[in-house]
């Protein structure tokens, strides 16, 4: 056994578990490699629901979500908690994806113990610290050190070159959320019962083109979720379409999404989705109009354009392939879009069948390959 290089994978929230549950599968079922896996639980129901459907039990979980936590605080409690799992585990590497809270501390705990650190979607850069904030920053400070980069394209390898990371230590292995996709894809297909939530809104809605939505971003809290809102109402004025909703559960977003739309007849405010039941909401939609960034990958590989309500984007590749398209916070941009959408065939049709960059779904055999020869 102890010829086996111990993995630990490290993550604390629902987009985390998303791209990382195909990765903890392969990393599971290689010979080669011991793995364990710490939640940090920085979203708690949210993160239980993935990892529920995809079959993975925590040997930690740290269970640190408080209501109201800051940053500060989650990070101080993330650094101390997760330097405690990695004293009793002593793995071999610290595995981790993204840019949340989590992933910062996760690194920095890894790094203090000269533990090397794999960074899972390395690469990605905005190009402006508060946008996404605080995410810019964490990924940033996890690219300064990580041993291990593995960038989801050519475009995020080329952001850790510039930076002077050094290229031999730079992969470019795709996005594993296509893996989870076309893998939670293929659950449904087989058990149809795992998404049959939306079967009544579906009926509800039957003859409306679908607008499916998400927000959550702290930078967008205050003025940019009441201009978000204030766009939705004005969409939801067609009898033409409807809005489905799934509404965080930040009661920044939800304050005002409830003052605002509650009550609408072509509005469906709804809880979280788990994630079988949000890939069909992103197969039943028309378009995605969020601001979350694993959106801008996933719907692509189902041929959905997304309109992104953020004024930048780490995600540059899908405003290059034309399946994304920035359209900030301003109502009057997210009205005109959507409207074009809407109305334009080959407008839609044009952003629907752009080549998806982001991956091909085998992203997590590759990094699990990389682990074990590295």
């Amino acid at each position: 056994m102890s010829s086996r290089r111990k993995i630990l994978t490290v993550f604390g929230t629902r987009p985390e578990a998303i791209k990382l549950f195909p990765l903890v599968h392969a990393l599971a079922e290689d010979k080669r490699l011991d793995s364990r896996v710490c939640i940090s639980a920085q979203h708690r129901e949210m993160l239980d629901q993935v990892l529920e459907i995809a079959g993975i039990v925590p040997d930690h979980d740290l269970d640190l979500m408080t209501p109201g936590q800051t940053l500060d605080a989650l990070t101080a409690r993330a650094l101390v908690e997760i330097g405690r799992v990695l004293d009793a585990e002593r793995p071999d590497w610290v595995v981790v994806q993204g840019d949340t809270t989590t992933v910062m501390a996760g690194a920095i705990a890894a790094y203090y113990r000269k533990i090397p650190v794999c960074h899972v979607e390395a690469g990605l850069r905005s190009g402006d610290i508060h946008h996404p904030w605080p995410e810019e920053v964490n990924r940033r400070v996890v690219g300064s050190f990580a041993a291990l980069h593995c960038a989801p394209t050519q475009t995020a390898r080329d952001a850790l070159l510039r930076e002077n990371v050094e290229a031999a230590t730079v992969h470019v292995t795709g996005n594993t959320v296509i893996d989870a996709l076309r893998w939670v894809t293929q659950r449904v297909s087989e058990q149809p019962a795992l998404a049959a939530g939306l079967a009544e809104l579906e009926a509800r809605f039957a003859g409306k083109r679908i607008i499916g939505m998400t927000t959550h971003r702290r930078e967008n809290f205050g003025e940019g979720m009441e201009n978000i809102a204030a766009a939705v109402q004005r969409l939801a004025a067609r009898d033409d379409v409807a809005i489905i909703f799934p509404v965080h559960l930040n009661p920044n977003v939800r304050a005002v999404m409830n003052a605002r739309l509650a009550g609408l007849d072509n509005v469906a405010l709804i809880e979280p989705l788990d994630y079988p039941h949000f890939a069909r909401l992103l197969d039943i939609s028309h378009l995605m109009l969020t601001d979350s960034g694993g959106v801008q990958e996933e719907a692509p590989a189902l041929g959905k354009p997304v309109l992104v309500m953020r004024e930048t984007t780490e995600r540059p590749e899908g405003i290059a392939a034309g399946t994304a398209k920035l359209v900030g916070t301003d109502a009057d941009a997210i009205v005109r879009e959507t409207t074009r959408l809407l109305d334009d065939e080959a407008a839609h049709a044009a952003m629907a069948r752009a080549h998806n960059p982001f991956g091909d779904g085998h992203s997590a055999a590759r990094i699990a390959d990389l682990l074990a020869e590295a």
